[in-house]
């Protein structure tokens, strides 16, 4: 079985990367850890600017490169075979190209708790997955912690 969990480095993280250990051990699957992160600004049209700019850039990839490399060393110390995954582009469409590409059998997903506002103008990426994809979608939401 073949798994690609899609990462936002962010809120959703720790329960995404404890729900594809819980399933990755379940199914003894192989787990690919996606994150997608935003397009060059050449390739969306736009100049970089200064190699200032285009450091920062480079830095911020060098960066979030190593979280996902750190959360795939975690889930391999529990002996699962996870790949950490690093991609460019628009977010929904390429968590379902790079599903395709792999023939992921599952794909697991956080869920954020935007108002319906932030929704009607942005979109949802859990909802454009949904909706596009035609390999089942597990949608983790996020762990609330009760008030004390």
């Amino acid at each position: 079985m073949k798994i690609l969990a899609a990462l936002d480095l962010a809120t959703t993280n720790p329960d995404v990367l404890q729900g594809a250990r819980t399933w990755a051990l379940e199914m003894k699957a192989q787990l690919w850890l996606v994150y997608v992160a935003a397009p060059n600004p050449d390739f969306v049209g736009y100049e970089t600017g200064p190699d200032t700019v285009r450091d920062a850039i480079a830095h911020q990839l060098r960066v979030q490169r190593a979280q996902l490399e750190e959360a795939a060393e975690q889930l391999r110390a529990d002996n699962i075979d996870a790949t950490a995954l690093l991609v460019q582009g628009p977010t929904a469409e390429t968590i379902l190209h790079e599903a395709d590409k792999i023939k992921a059998d599952l794909i697991l997903m956080g869920t954020r708790a935007h108002g319906r506002l932030h929704e009607w103008l942005v979109g949802s990426t859990s909802k454009g997955v949904l909706h596009k994809t035609t390999c089942p979608i597990l949608l983790i939401p996020p762990h609330v912690e009760p008030d004390a």
